[in-house]
């Protein structure tokens, strides 16, 4: 009897442990997927100082220089720090991204930039969960959720309310260009996460390949449309330092990281906080004030990105 009676006990003890852990398992999955996706939060925010910066601290009228000068430098220290190069098929997929992440997404992004308002262009560039969920459909057979979808309209109103004026220019080449880096940034989003991550070689690793190809392509066409300035001054220096090292190596790093370890739909909305931060940098850099209409807007878009995040495992099968 006090046989039966302590085997019951450990019995139910045991379940007891057992629901324990599988009630604590997803609270902390969720943090840590909340962990990841603040830190690959960090490159979308990084770059909206890229205008601030730009304007206030490199050369003007040199995009494609500037462009070039944030991914070559910083693609070849990440080669000569980790020294190894790609393998088999990752010479084409690190290349394929290489050109979509950089060299064509930057001269592009830079041409709608001078031809748009910073709100149109930032207005455009909020579309980017959209299309990710339509290529991932394609590519990665995964089904966007109706949650998605709203997040997704959510954003794309939430911005257009933060950034954009009523005097808001139209340049037809300039919307076309926009969209088209959108597209490509999204495109390599949904490649990144199909082809992941070659066995043994790190994110930085990965970076770097990256960022020489795309720096590579861009370097010559710099140079030869732009050349370089006179004289760099110290400010020069300072800002292409920042954008090189901090708005691309370990921002694109972080993001990349997102990208491998978030669904490619929840990490597409973390895209959105660069039109917040470039938005805030205004306020604190340029004098610029916010009306009541922006506010809603950055309430919009913060609780866009907050409903975008979702677990892998809701993710519906095509």
């Amino acid at each position: 009897m006090s046989i039966t009676t302590s085997t019951a006990t450990a019995a139910a003890a045991a379940r007891s442990l057992t629901t324990k852990r599988s009630a604590q398992a997803p609270r902390t999955s969720a943090k840590a997927a909340a962990g990841i996706a603040a830190l690959a939060a960090i490159g979308p925010a990084t770059w909206g100082t890229t205008y601030v910066t730009t304007t206030e601290l490199l050369p003007p009228d040199r995009p494609l220089l500037a462009a070039a000068l944030r991914a070559l430098p910083a693609g070849l220290i990440l080669l000569a720090l980790t020294r190894r190069l790609p393998r088999g098929d990752w010479w084409w997929k690190a290349a394929v991204l290489g050109v979509l992440n950089f060299g064509a997404f930057f001269p592009l992004l830079f041409f709608g930039a001078y031809r748009l308002p910073g709100g149109v262009a930032s207005t455009i560039s909020a579309v980017m969960p959209l299309l990710v969920a339509g290529f991932g459909v394609g590519v990665l057979k995964v089904r966007p959720t109706r949650r998605t979808l709203i997040a997704g309209l959510v954003g794309v109103a939430g911005v257009a309310l933060l950034v954009l004026r009523g005097s808001a220019a139209v340049d037809l080449a300039g919307i076309a260009a926009m969209l088209t880096a959108t597209t490509l940034m999204a495109l390599a989003v949904v490649l990144s996460k199909r082809w992941g991550r070659p066995e043994g070689v790190s994110l930085l690793t990965l970076t770097g390949w990256q960022l020489t190809v795309g720096g590579l392509i861009l370097a010559p066409i710099a140079l030869t449309t732009e050349g370089l300035p006179d004289h760099f001054t110290g400010a020069n220096i300072a800002g292409y330092a920042y954008l090189g090292i901090i708005g691309t190596a370990i921002a694109y790093a972080l993001w990349f990281r997102g990208i491998e370890r978030l669904p490619a739909s929840s990490v597409s909305f973390l895209g959105l906080t660069n039109p917040v931060v470039a938005t805030l940098a205004g306020l604190l850099f340029l004098g610029q004030t916010l009306t009541v209409w922006q506010l809603a807007g950055l309430v919009l878009v913060v609780g866009s990105v907050l409903l975008g995040q979702q677990r892998r495992a809701t993710a519906r099968r095509a």
